[in-house]
Parts: structure tokens; sequence; C-alpha cells
């Protein structure tokens, strides 16, 4: 079910507007969360692997 960004109520699905105040629900909520998952997925194991590559790129001190 998805929620009202305005008055924050429970809507049933497939209603274009929300029963308790009339604004428009959002259609693109569950894929936009999802694209943001993805894209925080891929900035992870990006982050991870040019730490494992400085980590062995960088000079180390021998003393």
């Amino acid at each position: 079910m998805p929620d009202c960004l305005y008055c924050q109520q429970a809507a049933p699905p497939g209603l274009p507007d929300c029963p308790h105040c009339g604004m428009p629900l959002p259609v693109a909520a569950e894929r936009i969360r999802l694209r943001r998952l993805r894209r925080f997925q891929w900035f992870c194991a990006g982050l991870a692997l040019f730490c494992a590559v400085m980590i062995y790129w960088l000079p180390r001190s021998l003393g």
C-alpha cells in the first residue's frame, strides 16, 4: 500500500489520488527506492575496491 507523501495515510493500491487528501500518489516510489539501493550498493563496492587498491599501491615504510 503506497503512503501519501502529503498526509502520510495509507492508500489502497491502484488509486491515482489519495482518498484522504486528494493529492496524487507516488507511482514509482518502489522503483525509485530499488534504484537508490542499487546505486548505494555499487558505491560501497567501488569504495571497497578503491581502498583495496590503495592498500597495495601506496608505499610502505620499512622502519
